[in-house]
C-alpha cells in the first residue's frame, strides 16, 4: 500500500499534521516514535512528555501538564482517520517517489513525507536530570526551556549552566522573572557574542560563577531543586549553590541521523526548508523543531504542522490534476 502522507514524529508539529491531513482525507499513517529513552531520545509526544505545566499554549485557560496536552492532541487525531503505528523509524530511501521509511523491520511506502522527528535538548549527563516519574528533577526544577518555564520562578533564584548565545538569551529572559539568576561556566570567559556577553555582564540581576560544573542537583528526594554541589575545575573545590530552579542550556541536538547526506542541513544539523516548510526533495516536508532554531515553542511547531499538510495536500492536488512538481514549481 502507498500512502498519501506518511507523518514521521509526534508532538505538537506531527499531530497537528496528522490533524490536517486526515481532516482533508488524505488518511495519513504517522509513525510516532515508540517509546523515547529517556531525554536524550525523544519518543511519542516529544519534549512536552517531560514537561509539566504548560500555561502558554492557547486554549487552556488553567494551563495543562505536557504529557496530557499530548494525550489530547493523540485522542483528537485518532478522530480523523490517522493510522499510527507506535514505532520509531530506522531508515528512510528518498531516491525516489514513492519514498520507503522503515519502522523495526517493517517497510512503508508515501508519495508525501512529513518531518516532525523535533529536536532534543542536550543534557549534562546527571542522573538527576531524568524526568520526575523516573526519579529524576526534570520538569520538577530542572528545565531546558526559559521561555517555557520561566514563569514558574517568580521571585526566585536559578541557575544557568552554559556559556553561549543560547545560555545568555536564557538568563537575561529569566530577569524578567526572577530575583537573581546565577550563570555556571566551566571556563573562565563565555563564548557567547560580543554584545550578548555585554548584555549579560552588565544585568544586576545575573551573576557568574567560572572554572565550574555541576556535579550533582540537590534534592530527588525532596522532589525538587534545593541547590547544587559545583566543582572548581581548576582548584578541584566543591560548593554549594542554593537554587530553587536549573535551567541547561548548552544547545540541542535536531533528530536528524536519519536524513543525513540526503537533506540540505545546515551547520548544526537542521533541515533547511524553503518556503516555509519544503525541503530540498519534492513531497518531504520538515516542521516543527526539526527545523526551527529560532522559537522552538509548541506553538509555533503547531502552526508549522499545519503548513506542511496544507502544502502537501496542494502538491498531491496538483499532480492528481497532472501537474508536474519541478524544483521551478516546487
Amino acid at each position: 500500500m502507498i500512502h498519501n502522507v506518511i507523518v514521521l514524529g509526534s508532538g505538537p508539529a506531527g499531530y497537528t499534521a496528522a490533524l490536517y491531513a486526515g481532516r482533508a482525507n488524505l488518511k495519513p499513517l504517522m509513525i510516532d516514535g515508540g517509546v523515547g529513552q529517556g531525554q536524550e531520545m525523544q519518543g511519542a509526544g516529544g519534549q512536552l512528555m517531560l514537561t509539566t505545566e504548560v500555561e502558554n499554549y492557547p486554549g487552556f485557560e488553567h494551563g495543562i501538564q505536557g504529557p496530557d496536552l499530548m494525550q489530547v492532541m493523540r485522542k483528537q487525531v485518532q478522530r480523523f482517520d490517522v493510522q499510527i503505528v507506535e514505532e520509531m523509524a530506522d531508515r528512510v530511501d528518498l531516491s525516489s517517489r514513492p519514498f520507503t521509511i522503515t519502522a523495526a523491520g517493517k517497510e512503508y511506502q508515501c508519495k508525501t513525507l512529513i518531518i516532525a522527528t523535533g529536536a532534543s535538548a542536550m543534557w549534562l549527563g546527571l542522573p538527576e536530570e531524568r524526568p520526575a516519574h523516573e526519579g529524576g528533577l526534570g520538569g520538577r526544577g530542572v528545565s531546558a526551556c526559559a521561555t517555557c518555564d520561566g514563569f514558574f520562578f517568580r521571585g526566585q533564584h536559578v541557575a544557568v549552566v552554559g556559556g553561549g548565545d543560547t545560555a545568555m538569551e536564557e538568563a537575561i529572559y529569566l530577569t524578567n522573572h526572577c530575583a537573581t539568576v546565577t550563570v555556571v561556566h566551566r571556563r573562565d570567559s563565555l563564548r557567547a557574542s560580543k554584545i550578548m556577553q555585554e548584555r549579560a555582564l552588565k544585568n544586576p540581576k545575573i551573576k557568574f560563577v567560572w572554572n565550574s560544573k555541576i556535579e550533582r542537583i540537590n534534592d530527588p528526594a525532596a522532589g525538587e531543586v534545593t541547590s547544587l554541589t559545583l566543582r572548581n575545575v581548576v582548584t578541584g573545590e566543591q560548593s554549594e549553590l542554593p537554587v530553587t530552579g536549573l535551567f541547561v542550556a548548552i544547545g540541542h541536538r535536531p533528530n536528524t541521523s536519519l536524513f543525513r547526506g540526503v537533506l540540505q542541513t545546515d551547520e548544526s544539523g537542521y533541515l533547511v526548508t524553503h518556503n516555509d516548510v519544503r525541503t530540498n526533495v519534492v513531497g518531504v516536508f520538515a516542521c516543527g523543531d526539526v527545523q526551527d532554531t529560532e522559537y522552538r515553542q509548541a506553538i509555533t511547531a503547531a502552526g508549522s504542522g499545519c503548513m506542511a499538510a496544507i502544502q502537501a495536500e496542494r502538491l498531491l492536488e496538483a499532480e492528481n490534476s497532472g501537474i508536474e512538481s519541478t524544483s521551478e514549481t516546487w
